[in-house]
């Protein structure tokens, strides 16, 4: 006789402080204020007076495990190995001193990813997960997607627009992204 299904666990959602940059976490809940010196980089000033950037950079939102390792290695390089995923597939590296914000942005460059995406920009566009993941989509997402991306941008990388600009795109009437 077999075994009885295994059920699923349901924990909730994961505890974040392990994930946390270490300027993050001495400060969550006690930030005085922020700022954004350049598209794509967000300042922030915790009441103790320490300082954090955020540099936020665009991604293909299904990517490969070359891709992975590579944004890894650069959060290794140049950001103590801090960063996290955003709901819209993009990546945020979390840095404690100002001098590594110019060499990070220079290596994601270097590497094809676009900084941007704060502000009064094109946030990256969610999408569903099209013929990836699914049998019954009428048309695949992603390929429009990147090809919609391809020309805003420009509107990704500037705070050009008049203001925060969110698209979202499916596949098919069930929206299942």
């Amino acid at each position: 006789m077999s075994a009885p299904p295994r059920m699923p666990d349901e924990t909730g959602v994961p505890e974040p402080f392990q994930y946390m940059h270490p300027t993050m976490k001495e400060n969550y809940g006690k930030w005085a204020w922020h700022d954004r010196p350049r598209p794509g980089v967000l300042h922030h000033v915790a009441q103790s007076g320490d300082e954090i950037w955020t540099v936020k950079f665009g991604t293909q939102r299904q990517m490969d495990t070359a891709t992975i390792t590579k944004i890894c290695d650069i959060a290794d390089e140049f950001a103590d190995g801090f960063f996290r995923f955003t709901m819209r597939s993009n990546v945020e590296m979390m840095v404690a001193d100002q001098s590594k914000v110019d060499p990070l942005i220079a290596k994601l460059g270097e590497e094809g990813f676009p900084v941007g995406g704060t502000g009064n920009s094109v946030s990256m566009i969610s999408h569903t997960q099209g013929w990836l993941h699914c049998d019954i989509p009428g048309t695949d997402a992603s390929g429009v997607v990147k090809a919609m991306m391809d020309l805003l941008h420009e509107d990704f990388i500037k705070e050009d627009m008049p203001n925060r600009v969110h698209i979202t795109t499916s596949c098919c009437q069930i929206n299942c992204g």
